[in-house]
């Protein structure tokens, strides 16, 4: 892959995780679930091992959420190009939310593939770096 063919596929897939979590923070569900593939999968970084398979799974559980505020702080994201149209990611996510209690510290680990649409997410594993106790 030629480098600045490489630095371009990265920058998108940077853009990819910052577009989900203004997303989230927005509450735009239909939107969030459009930057997964249609059998993606994802896992709070609460439930890490917990997946919600495929795009519609997914916007149904962002829409039966219970409404609040948040805003994620993405920091760290460093991107690896696997292939023309493969990727790896992780991302570290500071969560403030309405909700009583501290910011919870998380990691997120992502799957991306190029489609017709764009760099989309196959898998997104999130995981807390400081679990509740």
């Amino acid at each position: 892959m030629e480098p600045l063919t490489r630095m371009l596929a990265e920058r998108a897939c940077e853009r990819l995780i910052l577009d989900y979590v203004a997303l989230n923070d927005a509450a735009q569900w239909e939107a969030l679930a459009a930057l997964y593939t249609a059998d993606g999968r994802m896992s709070r970084p609460t439930a890490p091992d917990d997946f919600i398979e495929g795009r519609d799974a997914i916007l149904a559980a962002f829409q039966s959420r219970p409404a609040r505020t948040s805003r994620h702080i993405c920091a760290n994201i460093r991107v690896t190009i696997e292939s023309d149209q493969r990727a790896r990611a992780t991302s570290q996510i500071l969560l403030f939310t309405s909700a009583d209690g501290p910011p919870l510290v998380g990691t997120y680990a992502d799957n991306m593939k190029l489609t017709g649409s764009g760099w989309r997410f196959t898998e997104r594993r999130g995981s807390l770096d400081f679990p509740k106790t």
